[in-house]
């Protein structure tokens, strides 16, 4: 049991919230009232950072005290989002939302993960027709085997995960976001996610 904390409480945050508490966690999810996420985050050993990608920077940013020594499971994409709604541009062209996150957060070890799906697929893998890739982007490799373990109890089979190396890969899946407006609009609003087939 790993005690965690939830920034974000829309789809994603929730889904993520639901399951880790499903699988034995303690977990608390903290919303946009004042003081829920520095209170929420004061408390726990893993932060999940699933608010909107366009604001994580400087949420996180002013939390950069309770986040000390923590490490931060970001599953956000930082778009600027078109007429539709769906993303239309990177915020951070040449670079990722993971790299600012840790360059801003240093005591924090910040680890990028389950960014390149439809948020149903984080929480349950299993449920599409062929294997989806869970990538992971950080510095820190015991961060990242912590990480693994928490994506187990999602779902995700080890073989179905790939540690990319250092958090600058992060630029290449937070990339893949867009990807995603084209497959909605060709596909609908159904499950999928990034697969490396070998």
């Amino acid at each position: 049991m790993t005690v965690i904390a939830v920034l974000g409480n829309g789809r994603v945050g929730g889904s993520l919230a639901l399951a880790l508490t499903r699988a034995g966690h303690e977990v608390t999810v903290a919303d946009r009232s004042p003081g829920s996420a520095a209170d929420a985050a004061r408390t726990a050993r893993i932060v999940i950072n699933a608010t909107p990608g366009a604001g994580s920077l400087e949420r996180l940013s002013a939390l950069r005290e309770e986040l000390e020594g923590k490490i931060l499971v970001d599953v956000s994409n930082a778009t600027v989002d078109g007429p539709d709604g769906l993303p239309a541009e990177l915020l951070h062209p040449g670079s990722s939302l993971a790299e600012h996150l840790q360059e801003a957060l240093p005591d924090t070890r910040v680890v990028k993960t389950l960014n390149t799906m439809l948020y149903t697929v984080m929480t349950a893998p299993a449920t599409l027709t062929e294997p989806p890739t869970a990538f992971l982007s950080g510095q820190d490799p015991d961060a990242k085997q912590v990480v693994r373990g928490l994506l187990a109890d999602l779902g995700w089979q080890q073989e179905w995960l790939m540690d990319l190396g250092g958090i600058e890969t992060a630029r290449a899946t937070e990339a893949a976001i867009l990807f995603v407006p084209h497959v909605i609009r060709s596909s609908g609003f159904t499950p999928f996610a990034v697969s490396i087939a070998r």
